[in-house]
């Protein structure tokens, strides 16, 4: 039992090393070497977790997956609107990523030139399914314009959520991304909700920017 805690705990312990070069210095540009010495484990130790580097991606992707499904899960149990709903889940997607290395690491590898194993879908496919149902109930629901494409919507919000994190990366602190989240959901309910319904989401928006963080829930490795 205490070789298998050992073992889980020097696992856990690589890929949080892995994710923090993934996300400050890029996958192609992180080798396996420079994961030994930031984990402080010897070669032999990262080959038995992990035998190749694109496996150690996949592992930080399956994990991002399960922290968003628990984010996704936990906002769905609040019966709140759908626009709400998919407010509630990118400001919490923005709060993991301040957070954790390993959702910040899995937002900078889905814009990677690495192929994600089945299973598991490439987590902007998985993005814009769930922001494509999101916007389909906020039409019928009457929290968006009657006319809205569904679809187009959420291609451009997931491609807007993406593009404000690669374009502030090198720019400036992560901590910023719950503020460019806000800046980005108060120019999209300009575009796309009634004028009788913004103040709402115009109040949502500004709270989510503020919420506590700690309420969220997250994977562990």
């Amino acid at each position: 039992m205490a070789r298998q805690l050992r073992a889980e705990q020097t696992r856990a312990t690589i890929i949080t090393a892995a994710a923090d070069l993934f996300d400050r210095y890029g996958y192609e540009c992180t080798s396996l070497s420079d994961i030994v010495e930031h984990a402080k484990v010897t070669k032999g130790a990262l080959y038995f977790h992990f035998a190749a580097k694109q496996d150690l991606a996949q592992a930080i992707l399956e994990l991002q997956a399960r922290a968003t499904q628990q984010l996704v899960a936990e906002v769905e149990g609040r019966g709140c609107t759908s626009l709400e709903a998919l407010m509630r889940t990118t400001f919490g997607l923005a709060r993991l990523a301040v957070e954790d290395p390993v959702p910040r690491a899995g937002l900078r590898l889905a814009t990677a030139d690495i192929t994600v194993r089945a299973p598991l879908r490439h987590p902007f496919t998985e993005w814009q399914d769930f922001a494509t149902r999101k916007f389909g109930g906020a039409v019928r629901e009457a929290d968006v314009h009657g006319d809205l494409d569904a679809g187009a919507a959420a291609h451009s919000l997931v491609c807007f959520f993406i593009g404000t994190r690669v374009a502030g990366r090198s720019l400036e602190p992560v901590a910023r991304l719950p503020r460019r989240v806000a800046e980005m959901w108060h120019l999209m309910i300009r575009g796309l909700v009634p004028v009788h319904r913004r103040p709402r989401y115009v109040t949502l928006a500004t709270q989510l920017e503020r919420e506590n963080p700690s309420r969220l829930m997250r994977a562990i490795p």
